[in-house]
């Protein structure tokens, strides 16, 4: 299963498509098989450009039967990283190959994966030969990355390989966080609080096992994401656009902090159900509409916006590890694709905003041209918007580390 759903995700598919696909065919895998192939496929996933590299050097040439080529890719991480049991993992390994009905396959994947272990001690201890190998992302993405932090970009590429954090966003309309901190020692839970109203998880959890989780206490969000319904500074009675909504954390963010009326957007239908699955949980109220960002014409009803949020689609490069599929199935070309978008849904947006209104353009990359290159191309086709200054991050740029993921904001004000 892991082998197979690497493959597709190699092949251009999207990873969340692909899980669900295998496990509405495997109905009968236990949680705990289905939580362990989770864990292969991301780990593979996570370490592709590394065991890649270890791949083509124990093979005597190219392999070209795709189904082996990832088996083995899976079982080398798990004796690379996973420190599964060596003989356990070769054996699953042979047998696994003999479903391909191949007369070489068994013999194959058996002294692929013992020649590795006899010479495990080497590839340790030599050094990769390419960047590729050694940090486990495209080339073009390594070299943006480079130009753009020239003091952070390793550091960057390595939080990008780690596991992310679990973090809480608590409701300040129901509790403090000292008193849900309090809740969650008594169930042993182990936290850090963080911001304002954010803990951060010691490790992940099922949000069943959350204290006052369904009570609306708190909200899974990342501590990054946070930020955007305090940056866009609203106020009771606002009339306020989420455009770009789905799954809604945002929207309930900015009706926790004040009573405003509030339109979430999103094109997508089924995406729009689990926003008004948010709201229902944390009894919240907003006008849910299914519409473009791009054209409003379809959807406005000609009244403005005291504040807009512009969580505009992008690369995702900044939350990289929780979307491990996103390094191989992007682009360099997609960064401009993206920001094309981008920049006719700011357009567009910016036309419903009120005078004297605030528009915060937000995303989940850590490339300069969907960022700050961004605005600043904005800015100078409209004389009537001006960047405001934030408190933090003081360049609008969130970096990926311990305690979040990756993101941008910029709080533009018309004239």
């Amino acid at each position: 299963m892991a082998a197979e759903a690497v493959g597709q995700v190699l092949a251009g598919r999207n990873l969340t498509g692909v899980l669900d696909a295998l496990f509405r065919t495997h109905r009968t895998i236990t949680p705990q098989q289905r939580a362990a192939a989770q864990s292969l496929i991301y780990g593979t996933l996570r370490f592709y450009g590394r065991l890649q590299s270890v791949l083509a050097r124990l093979l005597d040439k190219p392999l070209t039967h795709e189904g082996v080529h990832h088996l083995l890719l899976v079982a080398l991480y798990q004796l690379i990283y996973d420190k599964a049991s060596s003989h356990t993992v070769v054996n699953q390994a042979v047998e696994a190959a003999a479903l391909y009905k191949k007369p070489w396959a068994k013999g194959l994947v058996n002294a692929v994966l013992r020649n590795y272990l006899r010479r495990s001690e080497e590839f340790a201890a030599t050094g990769d030969d390419d960047e590729m190998a050694q940090y486990s992302y495209p080339q073009w993405w390594i070299n943006k990355l480079r130009l753009q932090y020239t003091q952070a970009w390793q550091s960057i590429l390595e939080t990008g390989n780690s596991h992310p954090p679990m973090s809480l966003r608590i409701n300040l309309k129901k509790i403090t966080p000292q008193d849900y901190s309090a809740m969650l020692d008594a169930d042993g839970i182990g936290h850090t609080l963080v911001g304002r109203q954010a803990a951060v998880l010691a490790k992940p959890l099922p949000v069943e096992q959350l204290p006052g989780f369904a009570q609306g206490l708190v909200s899974v969000q990342d501590y990054g994401a946070q930020f955007a319904a305090e940056l866009l500074d609203v106020a009771a009675g606002m009339r306020v656009l989420d455009a770009c909504c789905a799954p809604g954390g945002k929207t309930s963010h900015i009706l926790e902090l004040a009573a405003v009326d509030m339109l979430a957007l999103d094109h997508d239908a089924v995406r729009l159900q689990r926003v008004q699955d948010n709201l229902d949980r944390l009894q919240l109220k907003a006008v849910l509409k299914t519409g473009d960002a791009a054209s409003p014409d379809d959807w406005w009803d000609g009244r403005p916006f005291d504040r807009i949020l512009a969580d505009v689609p992008c690369t995702a490069s900044g939350i990289v590890r929780r979307h491990v599929d996103i390094k191989w199935l992007r682009r360099e070309a997609d960064v401009a694709a993206f920001a094309q978008q981008q920049a006719l849904i700011l357009q567009s947006l910016w036309q419903l905003l009120a005078k004297g209104g605030k528009l915060l353009y937000a995303t989940c990359s850590i490339f300069h041209d969907e960022n700050q290159g961004q605005i600043d191309r904005f800015l100078e086709q409209h004389k009537d918007a001006s960047q405001l200054a934030l408190p933090h991050p003081e360049d609008g740029q969130l970096i990926p580390c311990a305690q979040h993921d990756g993101f941008f904001y910029a709080l533009l004000q018309k004239h």
